[in-house]
């Protein structure tokens, strides 16, 4: 609408301008975009929120998560620690429900280390798992 006002010799020098100056910034951002990565990969300092170190260079592979994933709630402590093996460390313990003490384990990914499983645990069952992401 804003071209259909303006002389036809202003026109035609404007046109080439607008299609240069979006070119132009389509070009800048595709740059941009290639230069930066999308996820900056920070390290993960666990003694912000480890309670216990278990074992420093365990990680959970994804055969590890799926098997986990087929264990129903609740089940036996000793049936997820088979599949899963040592957590990298133990998380504090809370009360989630009343009465009741839930332990945690927390274990990197290892195909994508800035995501962690956390494990819950009461007593000798295990009721449930959460994500954690750093």
């Amino acid at each position: 609408m804003f071209l259909n006002q303006l002389p036809k010799i202003a026109k035609q020098k404007l046109e080439p301008m607008l299609v240069g100056g979006f070119l132009l910034a389509a070009a800048s951002l595709m740059l941009f975009s290639l230069s930066e990565p999308t996820a900056r990969v920070r390290p993960v300092n666990p003694a912000l929120f480890c309670e216990e170190m278990v074992l420093p260079k365990a990680q959970l592979s994804g055969e590890q998560l799926a098997k986990l994933l087929t264990v129903p709630e609740p089940a036996a402590r000793t049936k997820v620690q088979e599949i899963l093996k040592q957590p990298y460390c133990r998380l504090p313990s809370l009360s989630v429900r009343v009465g009741a003490i839930t332990d945690r384990d927390a274990y990197p990914l290892a195909f994508d280390p800035q995501t962690w499983l956390v494990v819950l645990y009461e007593g000798e069952n295990y009721v449930g798992y959460g994500f954690k992401r750093f």
